[in-house]
């Protein structure tokens, strides 16, 4: 008899900034560990600025905890050696997912004459094939298995894209060079995510695509995730938050809006969700009781049936 089919479910944090900051988190990580994620990604600085900072806690959540970490790295501004030691130390020390990313170059950052980035592994795809390559290595220390790479894929266009269409070619790229899933940048409308499967598919790009989504809960988040994203804010939900009344009347207005985005894409054959936290566990903790997501249950529980 098969298994029943869950969807996935993981959160993304990103490594504490200071003492206080890294109590907080643990207190996030505690509640989300509550709720068996099958992953947690942990984010990385342009050109690895937090490099230390990031390893540590995928060294801590490998050790203190249940969860299985996705480390990002990202390659602007790193060279292929660099990357290679990175890539080695991750799978050394445990970490069996990571999340190939191009990056956003850091400040100062210089540029060859032809107007490349310095650094010999400029794009996503590259950095997969690189991560595959380090992993052809070390297959002993995997046990013949296999990493798992995630990449992103963007439901509005990305900010340095001339086309929708070109952003589909590059993720054709990396899947080509052996990325396993992907995972979007936020989007506002139900309508983004089920465009980008749909262009996808059509293009012949077969790899599960699962929808980032985070809590909209403030003007301010709105307007910095419009920002990074390099999309418009949604006016609607935008004249909704400044309408409201009260903290609490601002967070539900921001978690019904994510619920939506959230059951419309797994309506539209959505694989699982990823929720981007902000460290912050009591917003996504509250779209996920409203989603009712079907978990699988407790490996205890598991092995005794």
């Amino acid at each position: 008899m098969s298994s029943p089919s869950y969807p996935a479910l993981s959160y993304e944090l990103y490594p504490p900034r200071n003492a206080e900051a890294e109590e907080s988190l643990w207190t996030t990580v505690r509640r989300l560990e509550d709720t068996r994620p099958d992953f947690v990604s942990v984010t990385y600085g342009a050109a690895g600025s937090n490099q230390e900072t990031a390893i540590a806690l995928l060294r801590r959540l490998l050790t203190e905890t249940t969860l299985k970490p996705l480390a990002h790295l990202t390659c602007i501004g790193s060279s292929r050696e660099e990357l290679t030691g990175i890539v080695e130390r991750l799978i050394g020390g445990g970490v069996r997912g990571i999340l190939a990313l191009r990056g956003d170059a850091p400040d100062g950052h210089a540029h060859d004459a032809d107007g490349s980035h310095a650094g010999d592994v400029e794009h996503a795809d590259e950095l997969v094939r690189l991560i595959r390559e380090v992993e052809a290595q070390h297959t002993a220390q995997l046990a013949a298995g296999r990493v798992s790479v995630g990449v992103a894929a963007y439901a509005t266009r990305h900010p340095d894209s001339p086309s929708l269409e070109q952003d589909i070619e590059v993720l054709l790229a990396k899947e080509a060079a052996g990325a396993d899933f992907a995972i979007t940048q936020v989007f506002f409308r139900p309508s983004d995510y089920a465009g980008l499967v749909r262009r996808a598919r059509r293009a012949g790009v077969t790899l599960p695509i699962i929808p980032g989504v985070m809590p909209l809960t403030s003007t301010r988040r709105l307007k910095r995730l419009s920002g990074l994203a390099g999309i418009d804010v949604d006016q609607g939900l935008w004249d909704r938050l400044e309408g409201a009344r009260s903290p609490e009347e601002r967070r539900r207005i921001g978690v019904a809006a994510t619920v939506d985005l959230a059951r419309a894409a797994l309506a539209d054959g959505a694989p699982g969700i990823h929720l981007y936290t902000f460290n912050e566990h009591a917003a996504a903790l509250d779209v996920l009781d409203a989603l009712d997501l079907e978990r699988p249950p407790q490996a205890g529980l598991a092995a005794s049936l």
